[in-house]
């Protein structure tokens, strides 16, 4: 039954519907789901798990890493800064084919892919949720995919989605017992001799293949998933990409997460106006659906790349790993690449569609930030290249001020 709710709170009944064994999370975790799950519990709704409070990201994924050691159903949240801290749990994790689910609540911004982004590599299997509905289904493929698998896995939710309220619906516990058995995430405990982070030299190339080859099954076990969870609970069914309007499109867009809302609504309108254009929207983002997306864009001229986030000095992270992709074409469209809403500024619907006009008369090379303010760019580049205490974001911030409060006092006044 649809029931207009809040997102963390959506999450947070669906993880309880698994019945895990563990939560844990750290003090700058996706806290609204977590405290969500705690109310969930002190009505009874989960009665045997323990939670673990840590008193930082990393101390609490190694908790995790030790609950799902020992064979626990384990869930976690994370968020924030301090994210990349726990990197080394996170290898770890990986490297001991742990299958712990942990939502990724992308927050660095408040609602950018940057504490994703700084994640990608370190062996977790990533899938972006556009909207709630999304991120509830996910989570419960996740935690199927991830104990099939024995991978961790992590779903990256926009952290303002979180925050919103939703119409969603969150499956019955008894279909989640036929869809996700609560004994798969029981396994057979053997005695480590690694913590997965300093394997050494005498078996790293074999740990790390092992991981390789594990990722790239779980792109056929993804779309498995996705396939047996539409036929149970009749939505969902695309499990590493989602086409839209993309027959016939001469020109497609690729993005990630929530902004492929805008995007769609934005694509609407241009092909209103008879423009060819269409949307690949990633779902799985590690590991990185390279066949099906070039599959998808092989007969388009030209991709535009959307990003939201930014590898200082390379340019977007995910226009990168499409470029790779479409290298193994032998007549690959061009690529264009788009940085937006970097510490989860705006992505207005009219900037969407002046960006993708732009596209269609006139090339770029690099990346091209939206909606930046050249004006401010252009006079900390040319200042001589001195940098006030602080850096350059102290700087713009101040020089903003400056000129908001030179705004307020020219505004006409009223009486």
């Amino acid at each position: 039954m649809l029931e207009e709710i809040k997102g963390s709170a959506a999450l947070a009944r669906a993880i309880a519907q698994v019945r895990p064994q563990v939560v844990c999370a750290g003090p700058a975790a996706a806290t609204p789901i977590i405290e969500s799950l705690g109310e969930i519990a002190r009505e009874g709704g989960l009665e045997i798990c323990h939670f673990l409070a840590a008193e930082s990201e990393s101390a609490a994924l190694f908790a995790a890493v030790g609950a799902a050691k020992a064979g626990a159903r384990v869930y976690a949240a994370a968020a924030g800064c301090g994210l990349p801290r726990a990197a080394e749990a996170l290898v770890s994790a990986s490297a001991l084919a742990l299958p712990i689910v942990m939502t990724l609540g992308d927050g660095a911004g408040p609602s950018d892919h940057s504490d994703a982004m700084a994640l990608r590599e370190t062996g977790w299997i990533q899938l972006f949720a556009e909207t709630i509905q999304d991120a509830v289904d996910l989570h419960l493929q996740a935690f199927r995919l991830a104990e099939e698998l024995c991978a961790p896995t992590m779903v990256c939710v926009d952290g303002a989605r979180l925050a919103g309220a939703e119409r969603v619906e969150v499956p019955a516990a008894a279909d989640l017992d036929a869809f996700a058995p609560p004994e798969a995430a029981a396994r057979r405990c053997v005695e480590a001799l690694s913590d997965g982070a300093t394997i050494g030299p005498d078996a790293e190339a074999e740990v790390r293949y092992l991981e390789y080859f594990k990722r790239r099954t779980a792109l056929a076990l993804i779309e498995e998933i996705a396939e047996a969870f539409a036929r149970r609970f009749g939505r969902g069914g695309e499990g590493l990409l989602r086409p839209y309007r993309t027959e016939g499109a001469e020109r497609i867009v690729v993005a990630l997460g929530s902004l492929n809302g805008a995007i769609r609504e934005a694509i609407d309108d241009l092909r209103a106006e008879g423009q060819r254009i269409g949307l690949v929207a990633l779902v799985a983002f590690r590991p990185f659906p390279v066949e099906a997306l070039r599959a998808a864009l092989a007969q388009t001229h030209e991709v535009i790349v959307i990003d939201k986030a930014l590898d200082v000095g390379v340019g977007g992270p995910l226009a990168r790993d499409v470029a790779f992709a479409l290298a193994g074409l032998p007549q690959a469209p061009a690529l264009r690449s788009a940085i937006v809403g970097l510490g989860g500024r705006a992505v207005p619907k009219a900037s969407l569609l002046r960006l993708l006009r732009q596209a269609a008369s006139e090339a770029w090379d690099g990346p091209y930030f939206l909606d930046l303010n050249e004006r401010i760019v252009a006079r900390e580049i040319h200042c001589g290249g001195h940098v006030a205490p602080g850096g350059p974001a102290e700087a713009i911030l101040r020089r903003l001020e400056r000129e908001r409060q030179a705004e307020i006092a020219a505004a006409p006044t009223t009486r």
